[in-house]
């Protein structure tokens, strides 16, 4: 796990790790699933290109089971792009240059597990232009998204997705969804699949770690 240090800018709290230099370093955003916090994301960090500023936030919602999530949990309903909207759009007003001053915040890259991959999802879609890749990690898509989706905003931009087949949280019927969608999108989408539960197979692992090196050799 790379050093981290702690920040806290207005509500949000969030750990980071920096490359050394003064960059412009690519941006990588991680965004942790329901019940998690600003520590859930940083088993993927060894998996991401080490020029990268890695930024992973607190979600600023407290889960009713403990942690923090992206919205304003509903058991048994699966979020709307609406519900996700207010996090998405106080992470856009969050990465800005007198926060972050060495990233390259042109186009950042976006990680995301279970409800932050749907979060990312949301974000790519509503902010299409801030957003350079996508990794959505046993994720699912928020509901009400087909009048962006119409509009291609996602034309050419590279994604990953990847799922467990046996994943009891999330169905794996969603991912293959989600692929169909966001290929209708634009999106130039990697997808892996593994007989796994709510988690990444070590072979996606490595995929997405060659993702990431691809998605940042790219800009």
């Amino acid at each position: 796990m790379p050093d981290m240090e702690v920040r806290q800018i207005g509500a949000w709290i969030f750990r980071q790790h920096a490359p050394g230099g003064e960059g412009p370093h690519p941006l990588v955003l991680m965004l942790h699933g329901w019940t998690g916090d600003e520590n859930a994301m940083w088993i993927f960090a060894n998996r991401l290109p080490t020029k990268a500023l890695l930024v992973a936030p607190r979600g600023l919602y407290s889960a009713p089971l403990g942690g923090y999530g992206w919205h304003d949990h509903k058991f048994g309903l699966w979020p709307a792009i609406t519900e996700l909207q207010p996090a998405a759009q106080a992470l856009h007003e969050l990465l800005v240059i007198e926060n972050f001053p060495t990233a390259d915040l042109l186009r950042i890259h976006l990680v995301g597990f279970s409800q932050g991959a749907a979060l990312i999802v949301a974000f790519s879609l509503l902010y299409p232009n801030r957003v350079a890749s996508l990794a959505v990690l046993s994720g699912f898509l928020p509901e009400n998204i087909q009048a962006l989706v119409l509009t291609q905003p996602l034309l050419g931009m590279p994604v990953f997705v990847t799922h467990g087949t046996r994943d009891e949280l999330v169905p794996v019927d969603k991912a293959r969804q989600m692929v169909a969608t966001l290929k209708e999108a634009g999106a130039d989408v990697v997808y892996c699949e593994d007989d796994v539960g709510h988690k990444l197979s070590l072979s996606c692992f490595s995929s997405l770690e060659h993702f990431a090196a691809y998605a940042m050799s790219q800009r």
